[in-house]
């Protein structure tokens, strides 16, 4: 009997033990292992709080005359296997979309590459910690959605370095700006 008071115990301490946030940084050079050939696995379970996860997806860098496309879904393993984040690489980018965001009041992202434009956000009502970042940058748009963020994260910031790490990576030389033309000087006569 006593041996199973003591096993009762233990397992109710266990079980009212806090779970600890991991509140390190994310790195801010990506490194393997990856998710999806391009996205580094230990920033996707620092901002999710996910281990291990279920992973759906891959970018192809050629299509879209070089531009790039795909996507890259993240999943928990237990229970319903919810979608925790959501990486898209498309074609097609529009800046006036952005422009709009920013004057709406969304932070804008760095230019972390020549020639992008992007915001990010965190959805203040959203009990699961939702945040946001879209980047343009010529013809091409990469957008981060994470949908269930590790609480007790700062998820906004969580999902711009996010962005820092793997736009240089999914962003291909077909989508930089265009030099800009120089204006021939008058000749003399």
């Amino acid at each position: 009997m006593t041996v199973l008071a003591c096993a009762l115990t233990a397992l109710v301490a266990c079980q009212n033990e806090e779970v600890k946030v991991d509140r390190s940084p994310l790195p801010t050079v990506a490194a393997p292992p990856y998710i999806c050939e391009h996205i580094p696995l230990r920033a996707v379970e620092l901002m999710t709080g996910v281990r291990n996860p279920l992973v759906r997806g891959s970018f192809d860098l050629t299509l879209a005359g070089g531009l790039g496309d795909g996507s890259c879904g993240v999943y928990q393993r237990e229970g319903n296997r919810l979608k925790v984040l959501l990486i898209n690489l498309t074609p097609g980018g529009d800046r006036k979309v952005v422009e709009e965001q920013l004057e709406d009041g969304a932070p804008s992202l760095p230019e972390i590459l020549p020639g992008v434009t992007g915001y990010y956000f965190k959805d203040t009502g959203s009990p699961t910690n939702m945040a946001y970042a879209l980047l343009v940058r010529g013809e091409v748009e990469i957008n981060i959605q994470l949908e269930i963020g590790a609480a007790g994260r700062d998820n906004a910031a969580d999902v711009l370095a996010l962005m820092k790490l793997i736009a240089p990576k999914l962003l291909t030389d077909a989508s930089a700006p265009s030099p800009t033309p120089k204006t021939p000087t008058p000749k003399k006569d």
